[in-house]
């Protein structure tokens, strides 16, 4: 009998992750037990990801807000710091703009708008042309964009982040102003010290403030790279990718998870015989149609992953087959003629027209988005998923 099933995903309950604990046993098991508990095994060319929250937790891969402070401080001297591009996010960078203030006597936040880079906005389009306010030119203070919006409120999170940033940055003891541009290069008309808060543009931003002239520049990818006073760190991507985990502290993102995703993949071998693909994912790469927000705020959607997930997809559009190549066909010769085509379709079909409308991202983004997508970030308890079928095509 011809399958009737495709790709399968399973968001899979696993202990509540805690620092030491094993990854390796929890994710096998977890995997193993579901597989027998629900009636279903684990097949070659499955995949199973787990969120990258669980393996920063049992990394103990936490670092506090003195450490920040002192990070900073060692590279800025206690000097006015320009922050540049912040995220609008009390989860991703409250206690990260807490540390920094620890660690200076004044803070230049330079906002991007009217939104930050991942889609929060702190006006809309339409009342930029309503002001006839031209954001690629515009330079705005704090003053001036209180005049013309007031004050606003994220529509998700009811608080005003200009407001709240600024008050963080004051309640460390340090002063804060507020600029509002999209030219990372006007920060240097305010302090010679840049600290680049954009997480996918951050390299271009680094570029452009040397350019102008900007003495010291880092980004938050320089930021706890190595521990600080027995701090957790990634050596990688430093504080990018981290998110609150208490008033104090935040969690990093996982560091070196490599040998992780390698031994569960042998494991799964010597346990089952079959090959299966691991990785680790943190946020998916999607828009949200109504928010407006870009759902990745980590630096990449997986930092750890097997070879076999290395790529993009190289997939033929069905329905373009059907419209076009055997628009003549129909029922079962129909689908006989596409399934004969896929079995011999080339290698490489980019530019192909047969090609047109398919995805052409990366698997690990692909499949992160999916994972993220089926664990969710509230309290469902998957943090491990399987996915069973992905590879497969209409001829499977």
């Amino acid at each position: 009998m011809e399958r009737a099933l495709g790709t399968v995903v399973r968001g899979l309950r696993s202990p509540i992750i805690k620092e030491g604990d094993n990854m390796e046993d929890i994710v096998v098991e977890t995997v193993l037990n579901a597989a027998e508990a629900e009636g279903y095994s684990v097949r070659d060319n499955d995949v199973i990801t787990m969120t990258e929250s669980i393996v920063a937790r049992a990394q103990g891969n936490y670092a506090m807000l003195d450490d920040i402070a002192t990070d900073i401080g060692h590279k800025y001297n206690g000097e006015t710091i320009g922050v540049v591009f912040p995220i609008l996010s009390r989860n991703r960078f409250s206690n990260i703009l807490k540390g920094i203030a620890r660690g200076t006597g004044k803070v230049v936040l330079l906002l991007s708008y009217p939104s930050d880079e991942v889609g929060n906005h702190l006006v809309s389009l339409d009342e930029l042309d309503e002001k006839d306010i031209n954001p690629w030119t515009d330079v705005l203070s704090e003053d001036d964009f209180r005049s013309h919006f007031g004050y606003k409120k994220h529509p998700f999170t009811g608080v005003d982040y200009i407001d709240y940033y600024k008050s963080l940055v004051e309640a460390e003891g340090a002063d804060c102003d507020v600029v509002f541009s999209n030219d990372a290069r006007t920060i240097v008309d305010y302090t010679q010290n840049v600290l680049a808060c954009d997480i996918h543009s951050r390299f271009r931003t680094k570029r452009l403030v040397k350019a102008a002239g900007a003495e010291k520049v880092y980004g938050l990818d320089d930021v706890l790279t190595e521990a600080v006073n027995g701090s957790g760190f990634n050596s990688e991507y430093g504080l990018l990718g981290s998110n609150k985990a208490t008033e104090d502290t935040v969690k990093l993102f996982p560091d070196n998870g490599q040998p992780l995703v390698e031994a569960i993949q042998s494991r799964f071998k010597e346990k089952t015989g079959k090959n299966v693909e691991v990785m680790i994912y943190g946020d998916g790469a999607f828009k949200d149609p109504v928010g407006q927000i870009w759902e990745l705020a980590d630096p990449v959607v997986s930092p750890a992953f097997t070879k076999g997930l290395e790529g993009t997809p190289n997939e033929v559009k069905l329905k373009y087959l059907a419209d076009n190549n055997f628009s003549e066909l129909s029922g079962d010769e129909l689908q006989t003629a596409i399934k004969e085509h896929i079995s011999s379709k080339e290698m490489d079909l980019v530019g192909k027209m047969e090609a047109q409308g398919t995805t052409p991202r990366r698997l690990t983004d692909l499949i992160g988005s999916l994972s993220d997508l089926t664990s969710g970030s509230g309290d469902k308890g998957t943090p491990i998923i399987h996915i069973q079928g992905y590879f497969d095509n209409f001829t499977s």
